[in-house]
């Protein structure tokens, strides 16, 4: 089992940053990819980020590459998502998964509750 806690999601005006926590427990961790997908309401979930726990590259999609890093605090389990120059079609709710990897939802299966990003104007 892998159990997955997201924080650090909030309100913030567009073009401004956050920084989103994904801390993952569990015995086989270390052995998974995690990546980290969002919703908007109406929306199907959607992959924004992914790498492996124990190194490896990060593979973004298109729409946050060169905006959003991953990184991870070993001594910590945690597992970050910094966020910059946020627009307004970031809003959604983001989730962290645990997995065998890739860009696909139903690759994962372990998942966090989410944290709301929300990017006004």
């Amino acid at each position: 089992q892998v159990q997955l806690v997201e924080s650090g999601g909030g309100l913030v005006q567009a073009g401004g940053s956050l920084r989103l926590s994904c801390a993952v427990s569990g015995r086989t961790f270390s052995s998974y990819a995690i990546g980290w997908f969002r919703q908007a309401p109406g929306k199907e979930r959607e992959f924004v980020a992914v790498r492996g726990w124990s190194g490896g590259s990060t593979y973004y999609s298109d729409f946050v590459k060169g905006r959003f890093t991953m990184s991870r605090d070993n001594a910590k389990n945690t597992m970050y998502l910094q966020m910059n120059s946020l627009k307004l079609e970031d809003t959604a709710l983001y989730y962290c998964a645990a997995g065998p990897g890739g860009t696909r939802p139903l690759n994962y299966g372990y998942w966090g509750q989410g944290t709301q990003v929300t990017v006004s104007s």
